[in-house]
């Protein structure tokens, strides 16, 4: 088992920023925006190391990031166009503006989800072989 330094969890992490492979921070885990691939071309990993609900936890940090982003934006324009805010143009905006974050951020949550995974539970030779074995 490998240890974790700090050095290694940001090496993990910034290979799921750039969404890449955890693990051998090779390109091609994305099969779509929306999508997996099953494994890992390159170097086998298994991307869905869980069960059926394994990448719940991705949606919760998509959920998170995308209301810091709103809310982030929608108190800036607030503040700048104080005190004549245009209340019903930033409500509905906002909505507009969740919609598309969501959707700019899935991949990038999902990655970095399955990359908080690989440093929690580091990814053993056997199961590199299953992945290699497996011809799905």
């Amino acid at each position: 088992m490998h240890e974790l330094s700090s050095t290694r969890a940001a090496r993990i992490l910034w290979r799921g920023l750039r969404l890449r492979c955890p693990n051998c921070g090779e390109r091609g885990i994305l099969a779509s925006w929306f999508q997996l691939r099953h494994r890992c071309p390159h170097c086998g990993l298994v991307l869905d190391r869980g069960e059926s609900d394994y990448f719940l936890g991705a949606y919760l940090v998509n959920l998170v990031a995308v209301e810091l982003i709103v809310t982030a934006v929608l108190f800036g324009i607030g503040w700048a166009m104080w005190p004549r805010v245009p209340w019903t143009a930033l409500t509905w905006g906002g909505v507009v503006l969740a919609a598309l974050a969501a959707i700019v951020c899935y991949p990038l949550t999902k990655v970095l989800w399955l990359a908080f995974d690989v440093m929690l539970r580091p990814v053993t030779e056997e199961e590199l072989a299953l992945g290699r074995e497996d011809t799905r």
